[in-house]
């Protein structure tokens, strides 16, 4: 009878031990959620929002964005008219021309025309107050191997560093399915080959999802990550697996999370979500919505 009740009492303490640590797990992961310094933006070149820059920046204001990331070779004025108005911050500025004219490029004159390109967005940054550009490095195709983009993409880097010096503007290099870096050893590589610490890497959460898992590249980029881009990928989509909406997809966020948190990241988290994400208020409102339970997550 003893060794009966010796049990039933062991269970009944060792089950509410267990219950007693998983709340206080889920207490921990709530107070650490709580301490995430994280400030919501959206990608300008993803808004759909009928209207002028400044009408387009309002609607992301009320729909509680704190920040957008232009494109390059925007109309400064314009847009910083928007960024006063609003009181919208930049977050970042993205480079409008890496797509059509690669630094990788086979010719040097396109390359030339790239780097040129790269140094307008650098520009347009400092005028922003932005503090780094968002830099696709290169292209891998028929016309271009891995070396030669690796090996390209780097000498054109190091000379456009010399003005990302003197702006004080870094450049953040993003892993897109551009068949280049598609391991985060790789992109660990074409850092230490540039060597500067006015590089960094704009971490988009959705696009490893192709190759990995992104709470496994996050721990090994680490502090060099300088923004992020969030956004959702799903692998069994009917469709388009950038279409689903976040939270609808294969991003752990959770765990994504935590890994940031385990870097010690803190800054800008920005919306590459599809346009029609950001189509009308109501869009632009829940996707904001969606972006805070992704960082509460």
């Amino acid at each position: 009878m003893m060794d009966r009740l010796h049990r039933r009492d062991f269970l009944r303490i060792g089950g509410g031990a267990l219950a007693s640590a998983a709340l206080g797990g889920a207490a921990a992961a709530d107070e650490q959620a709580k301490k995430r310094t994280l400030h919501k933006a959206i990608m300008y070149g993803t808004l759909t929002y009928k209207g002028s820059v400044l009408d387009q920046f309002r609607a992301v204001k009320a729909a509680g964005f704190e920040g957008v990331e232009p494109m390059s070779h925007m109309n400064q004025d314009e847009v910083l008219k928007a960024f006063d108005d609003t009181g919208l911050k930049a977050a970042s500025c993205c480079c409008s021309t890496h797509w059509g004219k690669p630094l990788s490029h086979p010719d040097e004159n396109i390359r030339q025309e790239a780097r040129e390109g790269v140094e307008q967005a650098l520009k347009d940054a400092k005028r922003y107050g932005a503090t780094s550009v968002l830099l696709v490095p290169g292209v891998v195709n028929k016309d271009v191997s891995y070396d030669d983009c690796f090996r390209r993409s780097v000498i054109e880097i190091k000379r456009i560093l010399p003005l990302a010096h003197d702006l004080d503007v870094k450049l953040a290099i993003e892993n897109v399915w551009n068949d280049f870096i598609t391991k985060p050893e790789q992109a660990l590589d074409f850092l230490a080959a540039i060597d500067s610490p006015m590089v960094g890497w704009h971490f988009d959460i959705g696009n490893v999802l192709r190759y990995g898992k992104p709470e496994e590249w996050i721990p090994k980029i680490g502090k060099r990550i300088l923004k992020l881009h969030i956004k959702e990928w799903k692998k069994l989509a009917p469709k388009n697996g950038f279409a689903v909406r976040l939270l609808e997809g294969d991003d752990n966020w959770p765990a994504i999370m935590k890994a940031l948190d385990d870097i010690g990241y803190s800054g800008w988290g920005i919306s590459e979500q599809p346009g029609e994400q950001s189509k009308d208020s109501d869009a632009l409102k829940d996707l904001s919505e969606r972006m805070d339970k992704v960082f509460a997550s």
